[in-house]
This record gives C-alpha cells, sequence and structure tokens, in this order.
C-alpha cells in the first residue's frame, strides 16, 4: 500500500483539495485498497477548521465530498508513516524540511513536479482563482498516479 501525505500552509485549500481529488481518481481506477491518502498543514493557523468554503465547493462542482475533514498540522512522525509526502509550493516544501529535519529517503517532492509544468500549484488563498487550483491539483494528481 502506498501512503501519500498532501501538504500546504493551512490544511485549508490546497493540500485537501489533492487529497479528495487523489481518493476520488484512485475510487475510478479500483485502486482503494493500494492507498492511503491524507492531508496536514505546515503551520498552526487552521487547525481543526474545515476546509475553506470556496475549496468545498470547487470539490462539490466535480462530485467530490470532502465532508468531515478538518485541518491537522504535518508532524516529525508522519515521514516515517508515509511513503510520499508531497508539497504544493517551494514555501511549503522548506517548512516540511524544517518539520522532518531532512529527507533521507526521498520521499518529498513537489506536486506540480509529477507534471510537465513543474513549479507551484496556484494558491488561491491569496488569489481567489480555485479554476486554477483545480487545474493544478487535478493535473498533479493524475501525473502521480500514473507514477505510482
Amino acid at each position: 500500500m502506498k501512503r501519500i501525505l498532501f501538504v500546504c500552509h493551512g490544511n485549508i485549500c490546497r493540500s485537501p483539495m489533492a487529497e479528495f481529488v487523489m481518493k476520488e481518481l484512485v475510487s475510478k481506477a479500483g485502486r482503494e485498497d493500494d492507498f492511503y491518502i491524507e492531508s496536514a498543514a505546515t503551520s498552526t493557523e487552521e487547525i481543526g477548521n474545515e476546509v475553506y468554503p470556496p475549496a468545498r465547493r470547487k470539490l462539490a462542482e466535480h462530485g467530490i465530498s470532502c465532508k468531515g475533514k478538518t485541518a491537522r498540522q504535518m508532524t516529525r512522525g508522519d515521514y516515517g508513516r508515509f511513503d510520499l509526502i508531497i508539497g504544493m509550493d517551494t514555501w511549503n516544501i522548506r517548512n516540511i524540511l524544517r518539520i522532518c529535519g531532512s529527507d533521507p529517503e526521498g520521499k518529498i517532492h513537489l506536486m506540480m513536479d509529477f507534471t510537465r509544468r513543474p513549479g507551484d500549484v496556484a494558491d488561491p488563498w491569496y488569489t481567489g482563482d480555485f479554476e486554477a487550483t483545480w487545474r493544478d491539483v487535478l493535473e498533479g494528481c493524475q501525473g502521480l498516479l500514473a507514477e505510482v
């Protein structure tokens, strides 16, 4: 079983979108037994809060529910619990490495590295453009699923 943790700053927009998009893709592929998927934050700012309403609406537009998801902070122990830790942007990667201490097993990756256009997943918290984030997350999850 491949264990994947998606990580962003607050765990209320990009990383939960990635978590639930990936779960949907895995389900449609009939591979639920092959994966365990979660998401987390690098910060404590949103701990316990539900997915941000515009992110929930964007997922719902595509028939995906994130009901019951609340933000949690990534811990150093997550490094041992997960096979892949996927950050949404370069700041997330920096903070993931700070939390984990290092990446001796090469588990930490940028989401967009699984696409043909590496870079950061668009951050809707600042832009309000949840469609751009949706496209990045979907493309990243599709690329990731093709590789694992």
